[in-house]
């Protein structure tokens, strides 16, 4: 199988250097200076799980053709629209569409732009980041890819897929529930990103307060409430192994978000946290602290634009 990894990033650049290390034929669309950087210095991994350095195939744009089994999109959500257009000459009459974007919203976009029966539903757990001089750096011990059919026509791709990404040196799951999954994901998502933004700390920071349990655990709560009635089957235990993570004491994680906002980057405040918001209107849930924190980072990004472009 012929797969396409839109980009060299950190997740992107991660899992496609483990699946390339194994021997698959993995491709890297990338832009021409990332391309004579790879070239150049090739693609390097530095991990709990082991180092390694490859010299990876790369193609542009304007060299693509439709000749790819599957598509592993990890762009940021903000950048969808450009990365579909794209990766679009790549995308032939059998290719599958593996996307590992925060939230939900793309995939209704991914579904109009290619057709509901190419996108498969997929997510990953995994905290990566791109030094200065391109090298991908794994923050920590989890390299978890979670596919799934979302409809019964995926499930030979399904297939196929675990085949060809089996012994690539990181966890790979097929799920049977991927919806539910991918709800699951949104929740956690958006509670850690609203509150850890919102507060501006960790997570130990913030249950160190005296309402910080009550707040995290309020917010998690109207993001299940939002997807169960959206249809999603969250049940109770997954809530309560959730909510351990969320106000564990002493715990140093955050929504990559905050470290995007703290590092003065773009943000996927939309994708995240005002879709939620927005679909917890539609179906009738309040969600006081999603609006706290959506006002929060609307007004980072209003500032962040307007010092960006002096009058």
């Amino acid at each position: 199988m012929k797969i396409l990894v839109l980009g060299a990033g950190a997740t992107g650049g991660y899992f496609g250097a483990r699946l390339a290390a194994a021997g698959a034929e993995v491709t890297f669309l990338v832009r021409p200076e990332r391309r004579r950087q790879l070239e150049q210095d090739g693609l390097s991994v530095r991990s709990p799980f082991g180092d390694l350095r490859i010299k990876p195939r790369t193609v542009v744009e304007s060299e693509l053709q439709p000749e790819y089994g599957a598509i592993l999109l990890t762009c940021k959500a903000y950048d969808l629209d450009g990365a579909m257009a794209s990766m679009a000459p790549a995308v032939g009459p059998r290719t599958a569409i593996i996307p590992l974007l925060n939230g939900l919203r793309h995939i209704a976009m991914l579904d109009e732009r290619f057709g509901a029966d190419r996108v498969l539903g997929g997510l990953c757990h995994i905290a990566a980041t791109l030094t200065p001089r391109g090298e991908i750096l794994h923050l920590n011990d989890i390299h978890l890819m979670t596919i799934g059919a979302r409809l019964a026509s995926q499930n030979q791709a399904i297939r196929m897929i675990d085949e060809a990404f089996r012994g690539a040196g990181f966890t790979l799951r097929i799920s049977d529930a991927i919806e539910r999954e991918l709800w699951e994901k949104f929740c956690f998502l958006a509670t850690l990103a609203a509150i850890t933004c919102l507060m501006r700390g960790a997570i130990g920071d913030i249950v160190a307060t005296r309402d910080g349990v009550k707040f995290m655990a309020e917010t998690l709560d109207t993001c299940i409430a939002v997807a169960r009635r959206r249809g999603a089957k969250i049940e109770e235990a997954w809530r309560e192994r959730t909510l351990v993570t969320l106000i564990k004491p002493g715990s140093t994680m955050t929504a990559s978000m905050l470290r995007d906002l703290e590092s003065g980057s773009r943000i996927e405040c939309e994708q995240v946290i005002g879709d939620m918001l927005r679909r917890s209107e539609v179906v009738g849930v309040d969600a006081p602290w999603l609006k706290a924190a959506y006002c929060h980072l609307q007004t980072y990004e209003i500032r962040h634009a307007r010092e960006a472009c002096p009058q």
